[in-house]
């Protein structure tokens, strides 16, 4: 399923990529800027921050503040993980598959000013990406039952962190270096 998911990521930046190169020759070159070009840009643009979401979700990529949870006994690290998936399940559920699901519906006549779509079609992602990620939940949250080490599950450790420069590490110019004139 990843590879189906990094496949249309690519093939949508792509096209991102060839749309707006194709807006900038119309308007800047050709001097007849495309009607069309900046309301598809958009929304494949849209299309790919979602499912890039969904992508990024099963790799367990998106940002974690877990430093209070890495302080649980192993026990407790679990509920807390299967805490989060279901919380995670639930509200993708209501805002994405749901919600969407809602959208698309009032929406799906409703025709598209430079394209010849509406934009019912176009907002599908929503649920769509919606069950990805609830079918990317449910796997993280049979690994959180099934994994004898929960803490395998967390990301890792050693992710550099990047700190501010220590007034050591900073050149603070000839003006300030008074050992070199004695």
């Amino acid at each position: 399923m990843d590879r189906v998911i990094s496949i249309a990521c690519i093939v949508l930046f792509a096209a991102l990529v060839l749309t707006v190169v194709w807006q900038v020759i119309a308007r800047q070159v050709l001097q007849n800027p495309s009607v069309w070009s900046e309301e598809l840009a958009r929304y494949v643009f849209v299309w790919l921050g979602f499912f890039g979401a969904a992508l990024v979700f099963s790799e367990r990529g998106h940002i974690a503040m877990d430093f209070l949870v890495r302080k649980l006994p192993n026990r407790w690290l679990r509920v807390a993980l299967i805490l989060a998936q279901l919380a995670i399940s639930g509200f993708i559920a209501v805002v994405f598959v749901w919600g969407g699901l809602r959208y698309v519906e009032q929406a799906w006549t409703q025709s598209l000013s430079a394209l010849p779509l509406t934009v019912g079609p176009m907002f599908l992602v929503m649920p769509i990406s919606g069950a990805l990620i609830i079918w990317y939940s449910v796997l993280h949250l049979v690994e959180a039952l099934t994994s004898a080490t929960p803490r395998d599950l967390l990301v890792a450790e050693d992710v550099p962190v990047i700190a501010p420069p220590t007034t050591d590490t900073l050149d603070e110019g000839p003006s300030s270096d008074t050992s070199k004139e004695a």
